[in-house]
């Protein structure tokens, strides 16, 4: 019979020491797998919606004047006149060196229209020209009650068909022409909702801006892609344009996952704490109460090394029981909890190696680290005021 032999013979005597023990540190592997692999499930996710949809990079005419608005609020002043950019330049982008990142480019023509037949009763609206094939990449939110404006048609956001009463098969006249009404866009709660709508070819002959386009929508932004450098190549290839970069929204997503994160970890450590404390006052109580054993073991020549090795044993192989059944509970709790987070997008935790390694490493680090002082302990019991005990 090996220190290992001894070891497995002692938990299955004190099973209910032994379960308490197992108990404490899988609660507290469990914490740790189901908070960490939500924190991953979550940020794979917004990286794969960065990866699909969204425009990320934004291209509008440069101008050296300031516009007074702040907020949305005009403040007057006065008009100025830039220059629209080319359609025809837009084709550069799909030469730049990250071409293989760009997901989708949308040209957006923009200009003002009278609607109505009388012209002092007609209103003005904005109409805006859009590549619908780059719309589907670019708008993934939008949902229309109709369907998407076909060559001599126009769609209307929600609020331009509210204030100018249009629906689905009616007619309106713009600029002169009467054009049918293919659909109105439901509310987005942008400014999408107080435009018109039609092809960007036609809109352009309609605005009399044949081969202009007054900005610019780029889905480029992804989880490894060089967003500044596509910024400084679009940049040389159209040297008159402004080229932004948007991240505000997806920084801040991401550094909510971040914080979150965090406080997982910072959930986890204190979990490990209080277990490490339960592994520690088990084990504390364990020797006390096998104070005649370990007499006896040193008196038929165990060593204090041998003691010490039969108890971390016995920690070892709680522990590793204890990160097992920790991973799998972490993993059951994470999954479960997954939608109250991702609003049932299809995300999943899956199997991260390095997480399972963790769990492992965690529960060893804590059994084990605890066990020590214990261990230490009855290795220094003397024998023969342990031999009393009995």
């Amino acid at each position: 019979m090996n220190l290992r032999d001894i070891a497995l013979l002692n938990l299955r005597r004190r099973k209910g020491k032994a379960a308490f023990v197992l108990a404490g540190l899988a609660i507290g592997v469990a914490t740790m797998v189901a908070l960490v692999g939500l924190a991953e499930a979550l940020t794979q996710q917004i990286n794969h919606k960065l990866e699909k949809y969204g425009a990320n990079i934004l291209i509008t005419p440069r101008s050296d004047q300031l516009a007074l608005t702040y907020e949305g609020l005009n403040l007057g002043g006065f008009v100025f006149e830039s220059r629209e950019i080319r359609q025809e330049d837009l084709k550069g982008i799909e030469r730049i060196k990250n071409a293989s990142n760009v997901a989708a480019v949308g040209p957006l023509v923009l200009g003002a229209v009278r609607v109505g037949q009388v012209a002092e009763q007609a209103q003005q609206a904005l109409l805006a020209g859009v590549d619908l094939e780059a719309s589907e990449v670019l708008k993934p939110w939008w949902k229309i009650e109709g369907q998407w404006p076909k060559p001599a048609q126009v769609m209307a956001g929600h609020e331009a068909a509210r204030v100018l009463g249009l629906a689905p098969g009616q007619e309106v006249e713009i600029n002169g022409k009467r054009l049918p009404v293919s659909g109105v866009l439901e509310a987005t709660g942008s400014q999408d909702d107080g435009l018109l709508f039609m092809r960007l070819g036609d809109a352009q002959e309609t605005l009399g801006k044949q081969g202009l386009v007054s900005m610019v929508e780029v889905a480029a932004l992804c989880k490894d892609c060089p967003v500044d450098d596509m910024v400084s190549q679009i940049s040389e290839i159209l040297p008159g344009a402004k080229v932004m970069a948007i991240q505000s929204v997806v920084k801040g997503r991401l550094e909510t996952v971040r914080h979150f994160r965090s406080f997982a970890l910072g959930i986890s450590a204190l979990v490990a704490l209080l277990g490490s404390l339960v592994v520690l006052v088990t084990m504390m109580g364990n020797i006390k109460e096998r104070t005649g054993e370990i007499g006896v073991f040193r008196a038929i020549g165990f060593r204090r090394a041998h003691v010490m090795r039969v108890v971390l044993w016995e920690a070892l192989l709680l522990s590793l029981a204890a990160g097992l059944a920790g991973y799998l509970a972490g993993m059951g709790a994470g999954q479960l909890s997954l939608p109250l987070f991702s609003e049932g997008h299809g995300a999943s935790l899956g199997f991260h190696p390095w997480l399972a390694g963790g769990a492992l490493v965690m529960a060893l680090a804590v059994g084990l680290g605890s066990s020590l002082y214990p261990a230490w302990m009855a290795a220094r019991l003397d024998p023969h005021q342990a031999l009393r005990a009995l």
